[in-house]
């Protein structure tokens, strides 16, 4: 290939890419009245940046050639830093190791575009062989704390080669570019995944929603959202772990669920989101829910609408693990408005738009889950005989 093909080339992706970041979204019509979907995915692989994908020295790659590929861009923690809606997207490469990068917007639905370079993740004694979907809490501590999963082989079962364990890593920064890493959270509940830290200090505690499980993929007989306390973020240790909202046998989270990311708090209580997991015939099906606990106890739940809020649709059914959508980041604007960041199918990034007022009202006012099809059918006709 000639260096005129090779500049061609990078030409025409560099233009590709550049329409792609600059594509203005829309909200999709016919929503619920709870949220807005956005129609377009706001990133995908084809947002990273060709100078973390592709070798740009003719002389050394000759055929312009993809040589660290990327595979999926999903779960992404969120924050407003600087008048921005910055996302730490988990970037998960071809080789199937994830890492986290920064990416910013402007208004939060479109024109997100990644920092220079991706975030240097400082190791503990232990490397991780794999890190992900962070949460990202801003504590009144005067800190961001970034905890995501950290993943290494399970050494206790050498022999077979996908035995692996899940812990909570745990990092702290005020900048979103020089992370401290502090040592892994300590439970007694097996492994950990999809542990979030409260924004607020509980009578002097840091306060953490947990998700105990018994194995990497199965929970087992536990499971569900927990509640534990730490006297510091360094060396942290819960001892003790209660369920704030378990499973439940044949609703949205049967299999497992867990906290999405830190909860809003409102005047009404604190507003939560997370996923739910049920069994399909095609696999496992995640969802996204929301409920609402106590603004003096937030492990404990006072209001809890029926069923998912946000499930995949369309495009999003389709994707490396289909049939999912999580989320691990949302936004709360100083005027009431949330960004809820969800992946889809394992992925690549979307976002809805609601507002505290709207989400609180869901929660508040949509009739609880029944537990059977008769109770189902009841809280239809009551809103039915409401309506005549």
């Amino acid at each position: 290939m000639t260096t005129n093909r090779f500049e061609t080339r990078f030409s025409e992706l560099q233009a590709h890419q550049e329409a792609l970041l600059s594509r203005p979204n829309e909200i999709a019509p016919f929503g619920n009245g709870i949220f807005d979907r956005w129609q377009n995915p706001i990133i995908t692989p084809d947002h990273v940046p060709l100078n973390w994908r592709y070798d740009l020295n003719p002389g050394t790659n000759p055929y312009m050639m993809e040589r660290i590929g990327v595979n999926a861009t999903f779960n992404s923690g969120a924050i407003m830093f600087n008048g921005k809606y910055v996302l730490v997207v988990r970037i998960e490469g071809n080789d199937r190791k994830s890492y986290f990068a920064v990416a910013e917007s402007g208004n939060g639905v479109d024109g997100f575009r990644f920092w220079p370079n991706p975030i240097t993740m400082p190791e503990t004694e232990s490397p991780d062989t794999n890190v992900y979907d962070m949460r990202l809490t801003r504590h009144e501590d005067g800190y961001i704390y970034g905890l995501f999963c950290t993943e290494r082989k399970d050494l206790n079962q050498p022999e077979d080669t996908s035995a692996a364990e899940a812990q909570c890593g745990i990092a702290r920064t005020k900048d979103l570019v020089n992370w401290e890493r502090l040592p892994d959270l300590v439970t007694y509940s097996g492994q950990q995944r999809n542990v979030v830290l409260h924004p607020e200090f509980i009578d002097g505690k840091y306060a953490l929603y947990t998700r105990p499980q018994d194995g990497f993929i199965s929970v087992g007989g536990g499971g569900g959202i927990g509640w534990g306390y730490t006297d510091s973020m360094v060396n942290a240790e819960i001892k003790d772990e209660v369920i704030v909202d378990g499973k439940q046998y044949h609703t949205i989270n049967e299999v497992k669920n867990g906290q999405g990311p830190a909860p809003i708090k409102t005047s009404k209580g604190w507003l939560h989101l997370a996923h739910g997991v049920r069994n399909t015939a095609a696999g496992l099906r995640y969802v996204l829910y929301a409920f609402m606990t106590s603004l003096d106890e937030p492990w404990k739940v006072i209001h809890k609408p029926a069923g998912h809020l946000i499930a995949p649709q369309g495009d999003e059914r389709v994707g490396d693990v289909s049939n999912v959508v999580f989320s691990n980041g949302w936004i709360a604007t100083e005027d009431g408005r949330v960004h809820i960041y969800y992946a889809s199918s394992d992925t690549r990034m979307h976002v809805a738009t609601s507002t505290v007022d709207q989400l609180v009202d869901y929660c508040i006012k949509t009739p609880k889950d029944g537990l059977r099809s008769a109770a189902s059918v009841e809280a239809i006709k009551q809103l039915i005989k409401k309506n005549a």
